[in-house]
């Protein structure tokens, strides 16, 4: 019979305060509090951030303890975020995870943000549960980091290509913020492009060699668009908002899909997946589906509590890396450009 290994996991990277417990490759809570102040700043305010960590922390951990009716002294492990994502949050969840480790003497397992965010892909929520077979490529979205990669295994990581200025996650915001939308905005651009025409207007290219990724020149191009625009008629952005999202969604999609497309043609891989919050955009989810059946992929999407910053895909990073006992110390600092 398969050793049960419970791993309490931590992740504070960046606004969000998550904690999940799991069993082995399962999750038995998975428990995030999410900060509204930074709506009102159009952007993630770093010194709120940690602030609010530090008050939320303890009461999520506590949740998580209950909903998955684990006590501390049934912990085989703590795991939690190192890197990458803004210093003071990464501190305040590394302090705990210190605090925790060393006064239950368990195992410290350090955890790459991105990794896990590829590893969420090996939760099991059940027996019937599909998990992608090596090699595989996976496409990583969000705020920060825009990556095609490659894995030969759950720690054998190759970065084959990725954004080399702003992420997509950011032409996603920034874009809802220049047509007046709240943060945050990619999810809202998402929200009225589905009453949108794809096809309505038109935006520039980026020209990346390989499998390279650039926004920032969609960014601006799409600025100058809106401005040109509201010079001819000053009601544009409003009379035009759900074309507006559904072009430029549209534009991003296809972009990002574009390299994926040809990596997998080119590496001859079949198992594809997509992870991060940008994993979570319905015209992201459709296209990357017709790609599926278009060229016989093995599709992974994750479930959309497994899309944005969360605790559970710490915890299966941190069982992977607990059967191999990579363990850390207290004397680990958090690396807020970790690396894969």
């Amino acid at each position: 019979m398969e050793k049960e290994v419970f791993i309490l996991a931590i992740e504070s990277s960046c606004d969000d305060t998550s904690v999940a417990i799991s069993c082995n490759d399962k999750i038995l809570a998975n428990i995030t509090a999410n900060q509204k102040i930074h709506e009102q700043y159009g952007g993630v305010v770093p010194e709120l951030a940690s602030r609010d960590h530090q008050r939320n922390i303890i009461p999520v951990i506590d949740a998580a303890l209950k909903k998955a009716n684990i006590n501390l002294e049934q912990l085989n492990a703590i795991a939690f975020t190192n890197g990458p994502g803004l210093m003071g949050s990464l501190l305040v969840g590394a302090s705990v995870a210190k605090s925790l480790a060393w006064s239950l003497n368990i195992p410290l397992i350090e955890v790459n943000h991105m990794q896990g965010h590829i590893l969420a892909h090996f939760i099991k929520e059940n027996t019937e549960t599909k998990v992608p077979q090596f090699p595989m490529l996976c496409l990583t979205v969000s705020g920060g980091h825009t990556q095609i990669v490659k894995l030969k295994s759950h720690f054998d990581i190759e970065v084959l290509g990725e954004t080399t200025d702003d992420a997509v996650g950011e032409a996603f915001d920034k874009a809802a913020k220049i047509v007046g939308l709240p943060y945050p905005g990619g999810p809202l651009i998402d929200k009225h492009a589905k009453d949108g025409n794809p096809e309505k207007f038109k935006f520039n290219d980026s020209k990346m060699d390989g499998y390279n990724y650039s926004f920032s020149g969609i960014k601006t191009s799409f600025l100058y668009f809106i401005q040109n625009n509201l010079q001819k008629d000053k009601d544009f952005v409003s009379n035009n908002l759900n074309d507006i999202c559904a072009s430029y969604q549209n534009h991003l999609v296809k972009i990002l899909l574009k390299k994926l497309v040809l990596a997998a043609t080119e590496s001859g891989i079949k198992e594809i997946a997509i992870a991060g919050g940008v994993s979570a955009n319905s015209e992201l989810r459709k296209q990357i589906s017709e790609q599926a059946i278009k060229n016989n992929w093995n599709l992974f999407i994750p479930a959309f509590e497994y899309c944005t910053d969360n605790a559970a895909m710490i915890a299966i990073t941190g069982y992977f890396k607990f059967l191999k006992e990579e363990f850390t110390n207290l004397a680990t600092a958090p690396n807020v450009r970790m690396k894969l």
